[in-house]
């Protein structure tokens, strides 16, 4: 049986924190940034973590479980 690959959008848009949490980057900030106010441009800019109910797939398609 051939090996289970990872999904290459999943492995290029997550990463595994130490705590095997996974972290991710906001979405909108790519363009039509003249709209944005710079206080939501500068939070868009930080990572955050993957809400806990998305957990599961996630490590599916990363084939972590």
């Amino acid at each position: 049986m051939p090996k289970m690959k990872t999904k290459s959008s999943a492995k290029k848009r997550f990463k595994l924190t130490g705590t095997s949490k996974i972290k991710r980057k906001h979405a909108y900030k790519s363009h039509i940034l003249t709209k944005k106010s710079k206080k939501r441009k500068l939070a868009l800019t930080h990572s955050t973590l993957v809400h806990e109910a998305d957990e599961a797939n996630i490590k599916a398609q990363l084939r972590l479980t």
